[in-house]
């Protein structure tokens, strides 16, 4: 038969397998196939670039290299039309009838069986392309190769199982697909809707997007450019349009890696964290890309939990993903690209906090936070993030914050373990009792202010080989001082602690003489080993169980404060009023720990004392 009359041929029966795949279960989104064939018209741009390196003759020479796409929602139509390398009527045949790869078939059968494997299809004409077909009643497909002796022809189908190829005078070089949309599917002949999803999917794509006669990606790939080359200016912009940010990012890295994979990638954190100003909880925002062909705006498995506040871009040519470009089926590599980005973003903070403290610390201020939920939870990278980890301390000014390494490295040689305390301010934990014995041995103390420290102090146990210890629990032993004139003596400091046990009953664990007050007459310390105070508080805040449980305290007591040595005198000579004091005393160290739940008893024992004075 003449190659100058129609001709139609039946699908290879591959070919309808793979349609009714796509058409049918594949997609989740129909839209996605503006971006297979944007991203197809790309593909025959670059090759006729790379064609004309080596040929001089190329059929309409002076053809921009462009795509451009028209919309009539009248007629429910959509053209999408590049000057690219074309197809002559065998390529025709070739990439839009059959699966010329070897392995398709088993591809095929894999992608039946719900298995994780790809074959090299992803972006050439002949897989994406079939995605017209969710939407279409019949494609067209009018194609003029770059050679200058091939003629133009068109192939046409309705996706049901044959296609015709007939030749069509007057083509242009390149491809121009002409899409009859179905009843349902008109909103894609919608000017604006199909800006939107330009916008959305190819905003970045190398050569120029028209849409009616207007450029749509205006926007460069900033990532694959050197960043040597780039202004600070083109990166805030840059910034802008991806996060849809209206200030100037806080901190920004770029960086390219060609193993284990190929990436090239450009985060930015923001100048505020919106968590902490109480917004809704922050969705990840680096964006995923192939080739400048958008993957998936919001991947939840590109970076660990705690990074999602990082906007951006990665791209890697190395992502094998399914058919529509849409979902990453090798979890193994995208465990790989998560490990690859998190362990140089924990560089370059690593970089950050030895090089610009300053900026590092601004930068702490605000998403200290998320280093810290890491910390706590990111068993892969718990060391690298400790490390980034800051706290004020006992010895530094207020405002002024320390790393645990600098912390061990003022530690005396006798010094085993690192200390901690956690209250609501700097000032309620230097008024209270708890920093007393460690100042008076020079131990430094790590000072936390935030609900989180507490559980990140527990998950995090120890750092550089010494335990991380809460100052104020009951198993916290300290070096002896010199015992000071004035004090109780043993006999009677065994006594008054036996009173005081006998007299307080079930609200203490056990009374003893303090090593650890200094100007304080009593504290109350944690006994229970499974929920601290600063626990117990958030609990019962959240109506948790255990956070009932009745409240045990270890109690001690200074036996050198005047306050104590009066109630040695008193509990003999007057024992019912030295039971107000013992009481009161307990309640004044439960406010010292947060820990007074009911101060209805504490205001009436008050004035029965102040009835005595």
């Amino acid at each position: 038969m003449s190659n100058t009359t129609p001709q139609t041929f039946e699908f290879q029966a591959e070919i309808k397998q793979l349609l009714d795949i796509v058409i049918h279960s594949l997609y989740t989104e129909k839209e996605i196939f503006v971006r297979e064939l944007i991203s197809n018209a790309s593909d025959a741009l670059e090759k006729l670039r790379h064609t004309r390196i080596t040929e001089r003759d190329v059929h309409d020479e002076k053809l921009e290299p462009e795509i451009n796409v028209t919309t009539d929602d009248k007629a429910k139509r959509i053209t999408i039309q590049d000057f690219g390398i074309g197809m002559t009527r065998e390529e025709l045949t070739r990439n839009l009838g059959t699966i010329a790869h070897s392995g398709s078939k088993a591809f095929l059968k894999a992608l039946g069986e719900g298995a994780q494997k790809n074959s090299n299809l992803i972006g050439q004409f002949g897989v994406g392309f079939y995605s017209a077909f969710m939407v279409a009643k019949s494609v067209k497909v009018y194609a003029r190769s770059w050679r200058k002796d091939e003629p133009g022809h068109v192939w046409s189908s309705e996706g049901a199982g044959s296609y015709t190829i007939e030749p069509s005078e007057g083509e242009r070089r390149g491809a121009k697909i002409v899409i009859e949309l179905k009843d349902d599917c008109g909103e894609f002949a919608q000017d604006w809707r199909m800006k939107e999803i330009l916008e959305r999917y190819s905003a970045f794509v190398s050569f120029p997007i028209s849409l009616n006669g207007k450029r749509v990606n205006t926007v460069q790939a900033l990532w694959l450019r050197n960043k040597n080359e780039i202004k600070e200016e083109e990166y805030t912009e840059f910034y802008k349009f991806q996060a849809h940010a209206h200030d100037e990012p806080r901190l920004r890295l770029h960086f390219s890696a060609d193993a284990p994979l190929t990436i090239n990638a450009l985060l930015f954190t923001p100048k505020e964290n919106t968590e902490k100003l109480g917004f809704s909880r922050l969705e990840p925002s680096v964006a995923l890309y192939c080739r400048k062909v958008l993957i998936d705006a919001k991947p939840k498995d590109l970076l660990p939990e705690w990074l999602r506040f990082l906007k951006g871009v990665v791209d890697s040519e190395d992502l094998p993903l399914n058919i529509s470009r849409e979902t990453m089926q090798d979890k193994s590599l995208v465990e790989k690209l998560n490990r690859v980005i998190t362990k140089r973003f924990l560089k370059f903070l690593d970089e950050e906090a030895r090089n610009r403290a300053e900026g590092y610390e601004a930068f702490y201020q605000e998403f200290g936070v998320f280093l810290k939920e890491g910390a706590a939870l990111d068993f892969t990278h718990k060391e690298q993030l400790t490390k980034l980890l800051r706290f004020e301390s006992s010895l530094t000014e207020k405002g002024k914050t320390t790393s645990l390494a600098d912390y061990v490295s003022r530690m005396s040689s006798e010094q085993k373990e690192i200390y901690y305390l956690v209250g609501p301010s700097r000032a309620a934990i230097e008024s209270g009792p708890y920093l007393e014995g460690f100042k008076a041995r020079n131990l430094e103390v790590l000072l936390c202010y935030e609900a989180v420290d507490e559980y990140v102090m527990n998950n995090v146990r120890e750092f550089d080989g010494r335990k991380l210890t809460a100052a104020d629990h009951a198993d916290v032993k300290l070096a002896d001082l010199p015992k000071p004139e004035g004090a109780l003596g043993e006999r009677e400091i065994k006594d008054l602690a036996n009173w005081l046990k006998d007299t307080l009953g079930e609200r203490v664990s056990e009374v003893k003489s303090s090593d650890r007050l200094v100007d304080s007459p009593v504290l109350a310390l944690n006994a229970d080993k499974f929920m601290s105070p600063h626990m117990r508080r958030m609990m019962k805040a959240m109506n948790r169980d255990g956070a009932e449980n009745p409240l045990r305290v270890s109690l001690e007591f200074n036996p050198r404060h005047a306050v104590i040595k009066r109630l040695f005198e008193t509990h003999t000579a007057h024992p019912e009023r030295a039971k107000l004091v013992a009481e009161q005393l307990l309640d004044n160290a439960l406010i010292a720990a947060g820990l007074l739940e009911d101060p209805t008893s504490m205001v009436a024992r008050l004035n029965k004392l102040l009835e005595s004075v």
